[in-house]
């Protein structure tokens, strides 16, 4: 066991929290806390939202760089950085090294979204494409430092970065003194370290409870060690991490109730209803909090709950398609597969039906040479939106009255 973990040292004291807020106070952004009274209906519980999703790079991950950055000496500084990151991390770091003036190194797996790597070039920083995967990066990335001579600013592990992720919770104590429960998501461990440091020292009644999703699950068997995972692909990128850091694990140990994990299908709904219901852009990371109390209703119930939206950073075309795939699931939007007669007049009064009801067309697809079982008969998809499951079956249901349908 590392000892790390098997020192009774705290590698992150509530004093380091506090004069990393005082220290990144200039160059982050004081996010908003805010009740989502929306929510509350939804769950039964208070709900109330941190918003890291304003950040400046629209993720918390600048928080634990800038604590860092800020720390080097001007040595380390005329040595430049080098980290490695998929996307919030490296952006922290590219920003601050450009406010800073420090040369930064980032090192991105060679997959990494397009729009990840424009915003991280945008501030300046040299991004180097390596590796399928965080773990085959970060060997790019160790190499490149020790050719180099730079400081490595470590997206999680290491105690400035967790401090500094911590300075979320202290603003969230102040805002919303009241709560009694946070939800965490959990990739590294850097947040939850920093969350749990605080809430132990300043709010020991309140209970941290961490997230995970399925494919990264380490800590299911919390507080057991941390297992192996499955790994793969997830929307929650930003916690697809396959080993957490020894600091980060020091940091929240016997300082959180549980791990909850949750499904890609349930962060994929918490998505979209953040978008409808709290009006937030969330990334698949950052919704994971309020999948886990959806998912498990049972423990949430009644109390005052803080939800950090730990990042927004959401390629358009993923969360267009997370929310059709939501609202697919939902039943507010049909595909409908018709069998029809082919002779004129079918379409209109399929559509005249639909729009009785109140039923918006999306999409009309018509198919008469290969689709249908007879050439006497056409196959029409008609994509239908619905004010709700009810509604849609109401249409449904009227439709089938009349013609062979099925739902696709």
């Amino acid at each position: 066991m590392s000892d790390v973990l098997t020192s009774t040292t705290p590698v992150v004291t509530i004093a380091d929290i506090e004069s990393a807020h005082e220290r990144i106070a200039s160059t982050v952004v004081r996010t908003p806390t805010i009740a989502c009274p929306a929510l509350s209906r939804l769950t039964g519980a208070e709900i109330t939202l941190k918003l890291e999703n304003l950040q400046a790079i629209g993720s918390f991950k600048e928080r634990g760089a800038a604590n860092k950055m800020a720390l080097l000496t001007p040595e380390e500084r005329a040595r430049g950085v080098i980290t490695v990151s998929a996307g919030n991390h490296a952006q922290g770091v590219a920003r601050q090294a450009s406010l800073l003036g420090i040369d930064a190194t980032i090192v991105m797996p060679r997959f990494t979204p397009a729009t990840k790597v424009a915003a991280t070039q945008a501030w300046g920083a040299n991004v180097v494409l390596a590796g399928d995967d965080f773990a085959q990066a970060s060997e790019t990335a160790a190499e490149l430092q020790k050719q180099d001579g730079r400081v490595l600013v470590h997206p999680f592990n290491d105690p400035a970065v967790i401090a500094g992720q911590g300075t979320a919770a202290l603003e969230l104590l102040e805002d919303a003194p009241d709560i009694d429960t946070v939800v965490v998501p959990v990739g590294g461990g850097g947040l939850i370290g920093g969350f749990a440091t605080v809430m132990a020292a300043l709010r020991p009644d309140v209970e941290v409870i961490g997230v995970q999703v399925e494919a990264y699950a380490s800590l299911s068997n919390y507080p057991q060690e941390d297992g192996p995972t499955q790994g793969g692909s997830t929307i929650a990128e930003g916690i697809a991490v396959t080993r957490l850091g020894d600091h980060c694990l020091n940091a929240f140990r016997n300082k959180i109730s549980k791990i909850l994990v949750v499904s890609e299908l349930q962060v994929e709904s918490s998505i979209t209803t953040l978008a409808e219901k709290a009006k937030q852009v969330c990334e698949g990371a950052g919704a994971t909090g309020l999948a886990a109390v959806l998912a498990y209703p049972e423990l949430f119930k009644g109390r005052r709950v803080a939800l950090p939206l730990s990042g927004g950073n959401i390629n358009a075309r993923i969360l267009a398609n997370t929310i059709l795939r939501s609202l697919l699931r939902d039943g507010r939007i049909l595909r409908l597969i018709f069998q029809i007669p082919d002779r004129p007049g079918m379409l209109a009064d399929i559509s005249a039906r639909i729009g009785n009801y109140g039923g918006n067309i999306i999409e009309v697809s018509h198919h008469r040479l290969f689709a249908s079982p007879s050439v006497q008969t056409a196959e029409l998809l008609v994509m239908v939106e619905a004010r709700d499951t009810e509604h849609a079956h109401q249409i449904e249901t009227d439709l089938a009255r009349h013609y062979i349908v099925r739902r696709d």
